[in-house]
């Protein structure tokens, strides 16, 4: 019989150790644990498929948190909305401006301080009021794409180039996934590994901002503002240009509508 040496023995449990503490790295060890168990399993799918089930379980969904910066047309907006199927709440910021929206239905209000609508006469009647955007207004579209759930998940969500799947990750203290597209220069979408498979965080390529996704089907309500604090212009707003909002000019002419945040 052979027997080691004190030292040798040491030795070898330190480099068993050492092996132990590598393999918890890529998610497996030496006790044998599965790092799936308690998870909802998408974690051993592929790249492709985890990202289609992220998909499925946002169209599904009929209510969303989003928040972060979307960068696009070389404007960056800073966002914080609650959006449902039928409307949306929130605000939004940009380099000059900082403005809240409101969507129930078709009907949209943006409010925002006296200095957002410029030189116009009617910025201190406008001043931190809800100011009801007429459907035919140049800048309509742009602003009800910030409280259009359909319409920001469908242009956030995109991953640009080959898939892979990366490490698992917290977003919070959810377990996650990670799905990268081009080695991360497509995007990286990360994705919960607990319950439903919802996108948590998506990172849009070329750097064109992150957002974060949380409240999945978090049921609340959008109420109509008071009417005492709701002013309808009329067919246009007014002329805010030079403040960097995009929307329309008095005489109708449009100044500029901004890139919307959901394409880029």
């Amino acid at each position: 019989m052979i027997h080691s040496s004190p030292a040798a023995r040491l030795r070898r449990a330190a480099l068993a150790g050492a092996l132990c503490a590598g393999l918890a790295v890529f998610g497996t060890g030496c006790t044998g644990e599965d790092p799936d168990k308690g998870t909802n399993g998408v974690g051993k799918l592929s790249a492709e498929q985890i990202e289609d089930k992220a998909r499925a379980a946002a169209e599904a969904a009929d209510s969303v948190r989003l928040s972060g910066t979307v960068v696009s047309g070389g404007k960056s907006f800073t966002l914080d909305m609650r959006l449902k199927s039928d409307g949306g709440s929130g605000e939004v910021k940009s380099k000059d401006n900082t403005f809240q929206l409101l969507r129930l239905g078709e009907e949209l209000y943006l409010k925002a301080d006296a200095a957002f609508w410029g030189q116009s006469e009617a910025a201190g009647k406008l001043g931190d009021k809800f100011v009801k955007v007429p459907e035919g207004d140049p800048s309509y579209k742009q602003l009800r794409g910030f409280t259009d759930m359909d319409v920001l998940l469908d242009g956030l969500l995109g991953l640009h180039g080959k898939l892979a799947k990366g490490s698992y990750t917290t977003v919070g203290h959810t377990k996650s996934v990670m799905v990268t597209a081009d080695k991360g220069a497509g995007g990286r979408l990360t994705v919960s590994l607990e319950g439903t498979p919802y996108p948590l965080r998506m990172e849009r390529a070329g750097g064109a901002g992150t957002v974060e996704l949380a409240d999945w089907g978090t049921r609340f309500q959008i109420e109509a503002p008071p009417e005492d604090q709701t002013v309808d212009y009329g067919s246009q707003l007014p002329n805010t240009r030079g403040t960097g909002t995009g929307t329309s000019s008095g005489s109708g002419s449009g100044s500029g509508q901004g890139s919307d945040p959901s394409q880029g």
